[in-house]
């Protein structure tokens, strides 16, 4: 996904979208030491997205909390 999509979502469907990235990194990891992950980059892919989902959440509770 890309930063444009993530901010489309709403913060609750991001932090959800957070927390399926966090399992995905898990079970690539996983899957990478236990030598069945056939495309390494896709550590990296997620890693990346799961980062600037992170950033924006971040941003937007900052904004709500400047806001309040």
């Amino acid at each position: 996904m890309t930063g444009h999509d993530l901010r489309q979502l709403a913060p609750e469907d991001l932090r959800v979208k957070v927390q399926a990235l966090r399992e995905d990194l898990f079970r690539l990891r996983f899957r990478h030491a236990t030598a069945q992950l056939n495309d390494p980059s896709q550590i990296r892919k997620t890693r990346r997205t799961l980062a600037r989902a992170l950033t924006i959440l971040g941003q937007v509770d900052a904004a709500a909390v400047r806001q309040a």
